[in-house]
């Protein structure tokens, strides 16, 4: 089961009632963060988020709000206890920001492994199970996005298992896809299972314009995390000019992705009551929430 949390919304600056947006990603008790804005570290706390489980971290670019809570983050994981590496993924040259950030803490009781991903073509690597790839956006500086996939274990057909007489200790190791050998006997995995299930799929893209490319990323899409800096298509060319998305282009994208549910986030600090377009964007796309901070959704 993966567990997906926004630990804010906001685009630009921290509010009062607003955290900066930012994605925690958990999955058999590893976390994946993406973006730490200002105060990420009090925006997980406060969200009852272990950063005991955190694990890597993505970075989407190096605009201020997406990545200047990195020294405080990084204290507070080694206040926490952590002494396992910390792997940090970006866009290719953002190596020397990050050591540049470094410099505030420069002693930590973790290594931090930085890794740089292409700004010309799609990048893929796994994770804890999880394949994650990575697409260059269109914004006014270097920016990705991200997409999270799980292939999920076929079903485990106990029926299956009883008429062949497996022992229930050899049940999870096939069903972890290993066989097993009891009695003379080789048991398989797809003799005690049911069939394949669909993979789990999340994806998360912020500051950007619109383009074609985004929508066979986000293809089938369990779930689409995407910008609305405003609610208004009046807005759309001025937002456009800065590289951002509103919130009709986003449902679009949902709609013609095929995803089954769009999450609306990195608001302007000027869309004080979001929730007021809630219903014309559904007329774009049914499924749209318009995100909390603390938004939260299992995926099993």
């Amino acid at each position: 089961m993966i567990e997906v949390t926004l630990i804010g919304t906001g685009g630009m600056l921290p509010l009062p009632d607003r955290w900066l947006t930012g994605l925690w990603l958990e999955y058999i008790g590893k976390a994946c963060l993406t973006d730490c804005g200002e105060g990420a570290q009090i925006a997980l706390k406060q969200h009852k988020l272990k950063l005991s489980h955190l694990d890597m971290l993505l970075i989407t670019h190096v605009h201020a709000d997406h990545i200047s809570g990195l020294p405080g983050l990084l204290l507070s994981l080694g206040n926490c206890g952590k002494t396992d590496t910390l792997h940090i993924y970006g866009h290719k040259g953002i190596k020397p920001v990050i050591e540049q950030l470094l410099c505030i803490c420069p002693i930590l009781p973790f290594e931090i492994e930085i890794n740089e991903l292409s700004l010309e073509h799609i990048s893929k690597f796994e994770w804890n199970e999880i394949t994650i790839s990575s697409i260059p956006l269109n914004h006014s500086i270097p920016c990705l996005g991200y997409s999270f996939i799980l292939n999920r274990k076929p079903v485990f057909d106990p029926i299956k298992a009883k008429e062949l007489s497996v022992d229930v200790k050899y049940w999870r190791e096939l069903h972890s896809g290993k066989s097993v050998t009891a009695d003379g006997l080789t048991i398989t995995p797809e003799m005690v299972t049911a069939g394949n299930r669909p993979p789990i799929k999340v994806t998360y893209m912020t500051d950007t314009r619109y383009f074609n490319d985004m929508v066979n990323f986000a293809l089938n899409s369990d779930l689409l995390i995407c910008e609305g800096m405003y609610g208004d298509d009046e807005y759309a060319d001025k937002m456009t000019e800065k590289g951002h998305m509103v919130f009709s282009q986003s449902a679009e994208l949902a709609e013609t992705s095929g995803s089954k549910e769009l999450w609306l986030t990195h608001y302007s600090p000027a869309l004080t009551n979001p929730e007021k377009y809630l219903e014309n964007i559904q007329s774009i796309f049914k499924n749209t929430i318009i995100s909390s901070d603390g938004e939260k959704k299992f995926l099993k």
